[in-house]
């Protein structure tokens, strides 16, 4: 059953090839036959394969095909490729027995390989900035806009469509950006428009609340599987499974982790905030003193934390299985010794864990960024965080400096610089809009600690 994109992970063995350029040899299907090895081609991003702040795989291309090579016994061997250009040459090589990097089904990729299940609907989308004037409404608006799309991408083949019936369209390619820096450049102004697939966009319009879809250039096309020719029989496996119960509920889980809570995301709405710092927050205001008696945080930062993460709900769920007031992994928490569905347990152990990340830090870490970078950490996971800080050395940039780090850490999303990160792809803008959003509910909250 094809899922429309709304847009714990039950692991099979792994491994994962993440140094250098993977092997460059064909692998035949006896490898799988024999050692029980299927070797995944994918791309690092948010739609296909990341390490969560836990350091953790993560993502809806990895849940799917984890399930799938769980369900056979077999292992897998991730291995990475910087594009989707790349990916597609694995499969033309044979290098691979299978490619999971979000590709959409199309006849002219059905030409070339086997075609496996379909997972998810998506259409492509123009999006644009929310101020760009004139907004564009037709294809025939797109004429002398800067329009940029990742290179060998299928939105090339959308626009070069639109481009016979209206001369003046142009684009340009990008083989150095993901469609995720290309979206932040159209947030930032940079350039007028890109074209993205719709779960891509339902992602990252969360984090640049500037970027409006101008209109769907496609109809509702399939997210999926290829498979190098010659390899008909395990696509038919992979499809068998994907339409079993098994490969339901695997669909319904990979919906419900990375998709389905995303439209009921809360931007700073002051009038609801104000609303619960009566009805909700004075349950917890002693318990948020108490902890800063114990750690030293401040406890209306951790009360705006806390709203951040869960609007003081002590019951809050996420897809990705932290829960409580202050969110928190039940591997956190138990390391931390706490309960984190007892709001006051959690409320100390979040607190503590906060600590950490901040007592962490350098010495030469001065305040207020300090906080700043702490908090980031507690949203990237401190891997991901000390990859940014290095990433800074780097540029010439001062890693204690949060002016800064907000400047390098989505650097974490972008091609040309992850892949050389110990942990690498990281949504690397989440944490900058994290920081801000905590900052401006501390704003409103503070009072009630005075």
């Amino acid at each position: 059953m094809l899922r429309k994109a709304f847009l714990p992970v039950i692991p099979a063995l792994f491994l994962i090839v993440g140094c250098g350029a993977p092997p460059d040899e064909p692998v035949g299907l006896e490898l799988l036959e024999e050692e029980g090895v299927l070797m995944v081609a994918t791309r690092n991003g948010s739609t296909t394969y990341y390490l969560d702040r836990h350091e953790q795989p993560v993502g809806p291309e990895y849940d799917l095909v984890t399930e799938f090579a769980d369900a056979h016994g077999w292992e897998v061997e991730w291995r990475m490729y910087d594009s989707t250009a790349e990916v597609l040459e694995a499969l033309e090589k044979s290098t691979t027995h299978l490619a999971a990097a979000g590709l959409t089904h199309r006849a002219s990729r059905d030409e070339r390989f086997v075609r496996g299940p379909a997972h998810t609907e998506i259409s492509e989308q123009l999006v644009c900035h929310r101020e760009l004037r004139p907004r564009p409404r037709k294809p025939a608006d797109l004429a002398g806009l800067d329009i940029r799309v990742t290179a060998e991408s299928s939105y090339i083949e959308t626009l070069e469509g639109f481009q016979a019936d209206h001369p003046g369209i142009e684009f340009a390619t990008d083989d150095s950006r993901s469609t995720e820096i290309l979206l932040s450049r159209v947030a930032e102004q940079r350039i007028d428009c890109t074209v993205a697939d719709s779960n891509i966009v339902r992602v990252t319009r969360r984090y640049w609340p500037h970027l409006a879809v101008a209109m769907d250039l496609t109809d509702q096309h399939n997210l999926g599987w290829y498979l190098p020719e010659g390899n008909q029989e395990l696509a038919n496996q992979a499809r068998e499974w994907m339409n079993s119960r098994d490969g339901n509920e695997a669909l319904d889980a990979m919906e419900s982790r990375y998709y389905a809570y995303i439209d009921d995301f809360d931007f700073v709405d002051m009038r609801a905030l104000n609303r619960r710092i009566d009805d909700r927050l004075r349950r917890y205001r002693q318990d948020f003193i108490r902890a800063e008696q114990e750690t030293g945080m401040p406890a209306d930062l951790l009360a705006a934390l806390s709203y951040q993460e869960s609007h003081w709900d002590p019951e809050a769920r996420s897809p990705t299985g932290v829960r409580g007031i202050m969110m928190l992994t039940q591997r956190t928490a138990e390391s931390l010794g706490v309960d984190r569905l007892n709001p006051r347990e959690a409320i100390r152990g979040g607190a503590r864990y906060l600590a950490t990340m901040h007592e962490r830090l350098p010495d030469s870490t001065p305040e207020p960024d300090r906080t700043f970078l702490a908090l980031a950490s507690y949203n990237i996971g401190r891997g991901h965080l000390l990859d940014a800080r290095q990433l800074a050395r780097n540029l010439d940039k001062n890693p204690d400096s949060w002016d800064d780090m907000r400047q390098v850490l989505p650097l974490k999303a972008d091609p040309r610089y992850y892949p050389s990160t110990r942990y690498g792809y990281a949504r690397g803008y989440e944490p900058v809009h994290f920081v801000q959003r905590v900052r401006n509910y501390r704003d409103v909250i503070a009072p009630a600690f005075e």
